[in-house]
């Protein structure tokens, strides 16, 4: 099995035009990813600063709400899960806050045997993704009906 772990992005930024909205839809979500709100830069209008929240695990965060009027098109956004049950959790946790299910949870052998996802959209049509790379046998339960 190819190795998946490890990433060479840094930290992303999404425009949202509702930023409470968002916030009350990614805050539960990534949490049952063990993913959580570390960081608020408050808009300061004189520098061209916008509203910010930054999510991550302690201590970087590496996603990013900007309060903008602007979202991007056909945006899709990936976030690993450690196991199969936490990406159930996921796509439960994204209804629960609002989101609609695009991919119930998942295998997706397309993109290789061990493959496991969910897709939701979230409140502004963001296709988002949790995503466990690991076999059924290394997850911590197994899957539901």
């Amino acid at each position: 099995m190819p190795d998946f772990t490890g990433s060479l992005i840094d930290h992303l930024n999404i425009a949202v035009p509702d930023l409470p909205r968002s916030l009350a839809f990614y805050e539960p979500v990534l949490a049952v990813l063990g993913i959580v709100k570390l960081l608020e830069v408050p808009a300061d209008p004189a520098a061209g600063q916008l509203e910010m929240h930054g999510f991550g695990r302690h201590p970087k965060p590496f996603f990013w709400l900007v309060a903008d009027g602007t979202v991007g098109s056909n945006m899709h956004l990936a976030f690993t899960a450690d196991d199969r049950a936490t990406v159930r959790a996921f796509h439960d946790a994204a209804l629960a806050a609002g989101g609609r299910s695009l991919l119930e949870p998942g295998q997706r052998p397309e993109y290789h045997a061990d493959y496991y996802g969910a897709f939701v959209l979230d409140p502004d049509g963001v296709n988002v993704e949790a995503v466990c790379h690991q076999p059924e046998r290394l997850s911590s339960t197994a899957p539901r009906p």
